[in-house]
């Protein structure tokens, strides 16, 4: 009886890290649909052309939805991650990128005044954030910067360009998401190559 047991839970222990494994499909979105049921453009007239995204913050509408401009939001429930894309900011002030759960924000990184922070949400959701790293890092204008994001349970690494890649525990990183996002403020943003992986 005890063997049995033992065997059966081997055989589930074997398993789990298939199921975890396979809890995100493969997902890319080059562009060449204007439609696609995982992604959602809102808060600014978003063109798909060319391989690319763009948007220019339209300022009416940005003080419609209190100080928030165009964003892109992709409906990919998951948990751990790898997201790859690049973007071009021209008169860009802010790139946000987010990972969001049911209750709120999970993870966060922001490129803005010459720094790039990264932060934490409290379990309860859209409470304080929590400052987990601030660094000094340029936005350039009109140039094409490669991002990666990698999350694997409590951390998170963060490649921006050709800087070395930058890696941030926390434990509230460690949660079903829901969706991710990649939004902006002024200014026109472009992205190409949007991947999620495993």
């Amino acid at each position: 009886m005890i063997q049995r047991l033992l065997h059966g839970l081997a055989c589930y222990l074997l398993l789990v890290p298939s199921i975890q494994a396979a809890e995100v499909a493969p997902f890319s979105d080059d562009f060449s649909n204007l439609e696609l049921s995982q992604r959602r453009a809102l808060r600014g007239a978003w063109h798909f052309r060319d391989g690319t995204a763009s948007c220019t913050q339209d300022d009416a509408l940005f003080k419609k939805h209190k100080d928030h401009g165009p964003i892109l939001f992709y409906d990919l429930k998951h948990r751990d991650a790898t997201v790859r894309f690049h973007f071009q900011a021209e008169a860009v002030k802010t790139v946000v990128f987010t990972m969001n759960g049911e209750g709120g924000h999970i993870f966060r990184f922001v490129l803005a005044n010459q720094v790039m922070s990264v932060r934490a949400f409290p379990t309860e959701g859209h409470g304080q954030s929590i400052a987990v790293a601030a660094e000094k890092m340029p936005l350039p204008s009109k140039v094409w910067i490669p991002v990666e994001i990698q999350l694997r349970g409590s951390k998170a690494t963060v490649t921006i360009g050709d800087t070395p890649p930058r890696s941030f525990d926390h434990p509230s990183f460690d949660r079903e998401k829901v969706n991710l996002s990649l939004g902006f403020s002024y200014g026109t943003l472009r992205i190409r190559s949007f991947t999620v992986q495993p």
